[in-house]
């Protein structure tokens, strides 16, 4: 038999809701919860004296338990002829006092300011399916005028973003103050997969000047203060979202899903961990004692490929041997003092995302690399004209050196350069030599970033020695060619590190850096050691542009052209280069560029595998 319409604006039809309740019989049809899930809202608003118009009543039962607890003064109102029959019949021995009336609630006969109370559950949602949404509007309009001042219209809903949308600018303009309850969803396999909210809108005598607009996390949470309408609405899809989530990971495993979720501090905003859940493929070999752990990555250590890649936490869960694996990555400008405070900011909320049929009372371990929460350290913040917003910090790695990175916090993810820090004092790295015992230390470094400076001698990226080995292919430091110029035109500064170590230890180089961010140079300055002289020089140029002018020019010829320059469009699939870089005709302008025994050296970082094919196909 089907209940269900086979359009949504079929909900807005009083022909379907009377072939519904006729199909539907005396059985009660609960939209989005019973007595028991609503009761706490409504008792916290609505007083045994108030007059509440019951709008859409549909058969519930809720009506009939208000009044069984001693709300006597209801007056349920429903379009359809049938339900309202069929529920006189069923109230008028056991509860003569309890009416209901079949009444449109887009235009009643009840006088203006005649109830305190309005209570909608479903009726909104239904309206509003309608392509324009004029029902629905009708309906809140002469909600507003049967409700007295200081009356309360009470709206249990699912908040799809159309229809909550409607509401709540609907009485903004009208100058009444607007709270949203969510619900606390219910924890059963199934249960309704999607948040109830009950809306509150107040009336009051004279509007508002400034909108009042709140979101309350159950029944008695603390508010959250909105200015824009905009920002409630938000605030409402991500608990939507997270709701959704929970649901999912609490029925089901899915090794590829690879779901993720930020966590931010009530009072700030501010996101504080985010979550990744990495399950095991259903073939493999887990102990049952081995069900769910969470995992906490040093900090300093996220932009790791182990942390930060789907490969790399397949490999982290497969390592670990849990069913389930929740790896935990903190953030920049927090702070955290040590394991056990970050284990007591988690553990009210990592059961949540526990895997099916875990039992309730099971204890969760918690893991990381050596027990050590990692060290970070912000020691400069800015903003680029071109690429947004950066921070310069120093980490301590997990091999227990120090490291200094540039980080552009659009892509927060990938580290644009790095160099490995040494004591000015002594010259040396910060990790002890190898052969003494290491010691186990969570405190951040005593030394100061004063006294550390960039070790150009030492190449972070394995990119750059490849590349630095790839120039082998010229011969250089053969003693054939020790005399032998070579010159290198490098397409992205980053912190200078591969510049420089190329000016410092490659024989009779000289290196042509082209470079498009202003504010990447003045960081590679500053905090990155970079020192340009005769032999390495510094474009401020578009490197594309630089290219073709190059070419057009004539005459100048490099041993080698590399490209080290990101895509900062994380929506191509690669991150590095930018796509223009590869075209056709620009790869053969950098081939005129060449000498007849010149290399073109590529850093190529593209996760979409057919995109990478046709890249490298450019080639021939």
């Amino acid at each position: 038999m089907s209940l269900l319409p086979r359009t949504t604006e079929e909900f807005s039809s009083a022909e379907y809701w009377e072939k519904f309740f006729k199909k539907r019989g005396e059985k009660g049809f609960e939209w989005y919860g019973d007595y028991n899930k609503l009761c706490g809202v409504l008792h916290k608003y609505i007083k045994i004296q108030h007059k509440v118009l019951v709008v859409g009543c549909g058969n519930s039962t809720l009506s009939e338990q208000l009044y069984d607890v001693g709300y006597k003064h209801l007056t349920n109102i429903d379009i359809s002829e049938t339900v309202v029959t069929h529920m006189n019949q069923r109230n008028a021995e056991r509860r003569p006092g309890l009416t209901f009336q079949q009444v449109d609630a887009t235009q009643t006969p009840y006088e203006d300011g005649s109830y305190q109370v309005a209570l909608d559950k479903g009726t909104l949602d239904a309206l509003a399916s309608e392509e324009r949404g004029e029902l629905a509007r009708n309906m809140l309009t002469e909600v507003g005028r049967v409700l007295s001042v200081g009356g309360r219209y009470f709206c249990v809903t699912l908040a799809q973003e159309g229809v909550i949308k409607l509401a709540v600018e609907h009485f903004v303009q009208l100058g009444w103050a607007v709270r949203l309850h969510c619900l606390q969803e219910e924890t059963e396999e199934d249960s309704f997969a999607l948040p109830v909210f009950v809306l509150v809108c107040t009336k009051f005598r004279q509007p508002m000047p400034m909108p009042i607009l709140e979101m309350v996390a159950g029944e008695d949470g603390a508010p959250t203060r909105f200015t824009w309408v905009t920002e409630l609405l938000s605030a409402v899809r991500e608990h939507q979202s997270y709701v959704v989530l929970k649901k999912k990971l609490r029925t089901s495993t899915d090794a590829e899903s690879n779901l993720s979720l930020t966590l931010c501090l009530a009072e700030t905003g501010l996101p504080r961990y985010t979550l990744t859940v990495q399950d095991c493929p259903p073939d493999a070999r887990v102990p049952k004692s081995n069900q769910f752990a969470v995992f906490i990555v040093p900090q300093g250590s996220e932009t790791a490929w182990l942390y930060s890649s789907k490969e790399g936490r397949r490999q982290l869960a497969a390592s670990a041997n849990f069913r389930r694996l929740v790896i935990v990555t903190m953030h920049r400008n927090q702070e955290y003092t040590d394991m056990q405070a970050v284990q007591a900011d988690l553990s009210p909320v990592v059961m949540e995302f526990a895997p099916p049929g875990m039992p309730a009372n099971h204890k969760v371990p918690f893991l990381s690399v050596g027990g050590d929460l990692g060290w970070r350290e912000e020691v400069d913040r800015g903003v680029s004209e071109l690429s947004g917003e950066y921070c310069v910090e120093n980490v301590k790695g997990e091999d227990g050196e120090l490291y200094r990175r540039l980080v552009f916090l659009s892509n927060s993810s990938l580290v644009q350069s790095e160099s490995r820090l040494v004591s000015l004092n002594t010259g040396e790295s910060s990790n002890k030599k190898k052969n003494k015992k290491k010691v186990k230390s969570k405190a951040p470094p005593k030394t100061s970033s004063a006294s550390l400076s960039v070790d150009s001698g030492f190449l972070c990226c394995a990119h750059h020695e490849v590349i630095v080995a790839g120039l082998s292919m010229l011969g250089v430091g053969m003693p054939q060619n020790k005399d032998v110029p070579v010159s290198v035109l490098l397409v992205g500064l980053g912190g200078g590190g591969l510049a420089q170590f190329l000016r410092d230890f490659v024989p009779n180089v000289t290196v042509e850096v082209v470079e498009l961010d202003p504010a990447v140079m003045e960081v590679a300055k500053k905090w990155f050691n970079f020192r340009p002289d005769d032999r390495l020089t510094v474009t401020l140029m578009d490197g594309i542009e630089h290219i073709c002018a190059l070419e057009k020019e004539g005459g100048r010829l490099f041993d080698a052209i590399i490209y080290d320059v990101d895509n900062k469009d994380a929506t191509v699939g690669m991150s590095c280069p930018p796509a223009a870089f590869v075209q056709t005709s620009i790869l053969h302008k950098v081939h005129r560029l060449l000498t007849p025994r010149g290399l073109f050296i590529l850093n190529l970082v593209c996760r979409n595998l057919d995109l990478r094919k046709r890249v490298l196909e450019q080639r021939k």
